[in-house]
């Protein structure tokens, strides 16, 4: 069983990156994920259903197109990706950035409907009562609101982070399969795949892969239950 802990250099990179890119797609989604979702759970306006469905149109897309998408946009030539890169240094396509972005996309929409969720689950009579004590909205939001949605916060984060972890159409579509700056665990696994005597090294990452994103979901479940129980006895 020591050959399933003996991953070499190249393997250790894609493990690392692969955690890298999935925790930094989590933290850029979540303050515009906590937006839409309030946007979509508390907004009446005209064109909500076409905003809930660019939302989640990445679910139902082929993830290649995805990719494909970004990479018309942020890519060098593309009108977002030329701007960042001219005027911020800012370069997106075969970089581990891109893999971020394009790991964010795909899980946005999984962050947004479980913080939209617990939004639409909180009393809005607690939010009007602290609004008759002459509280601004941003403040009720801030200290009723947002902690009253943490576990849905924390789910949405979690599985953001999971998707991310196991994302593989979109990112090598956009950043390709570049050892020690795009492969990460998913573009590891295929490239082993398509090589002779590669199963080996297939079944490590696929185990570790595994692991983690078991790991990621048990722990969301955990905290948001402790929290939940905290909440209560608050």
């Amino acid at each position: 069983m020591n050959w399933l802990l003996d991953l070499t250099p190249d393997e250790w990179n894609a493990v690392r990156l692969s955690i890298k890119v999935a925790t930094v797609a989590m933290i850029a989604s979540l303050p515009p994920g906590i937006l839409i979702a309030l946007v979509l759970a508390r907004g009446q306006f005209w064109g909500k259903t076409l905003l809930n469905g660019l939302v989640h149109l990445p679910l139902i897309l082929p993830p290649v197109v995805v990719g494909y998408l970004l990479l018309l946009s942020f890519g060098r030539r593309g009108p977002a990706g030329a701007f960042l890169a001219e005027h911020f240094g800012i370069v997106f396509s075969f970089r581990w950035t891109g893999a971020a972005l394009a790991c964010a996309v795909m899980g946005f929409p999984l962050m947004v409907r479980a913080i939209r969720l617990s939004i639409e689950a909180v009393d809005r009579r607690i939010e009007a009562a602290a609004g008759t004590l002459g509280a601004n909205p941003l403040w009720v939001f801030g200290t009723i609101t947002l902690p009253l949605i943490l576990p849905g916060l924390i789910t949405g984060a979690i599985l953001s982070f999971a998707k991310a972890m196991g994302e593989f159409g979109a990112t090598i579509t956009f950043v390709s399969n570049i050892p020690n700056e795009t492969q990460t665990l998913p573009s590891a696994i295929y490239t082993f795949t398509q090589v002779p005597g590669g199963d080996a090294g297939a079944l490590r990452l696929t185990l570790i892969s595994i692991v983690i994103s078991m790991a990621a979901l048990v722990a969301s479940e955990v905290l948001a239950r402790r929290v939940g129980k905290r909440m209560d006895i608050e």
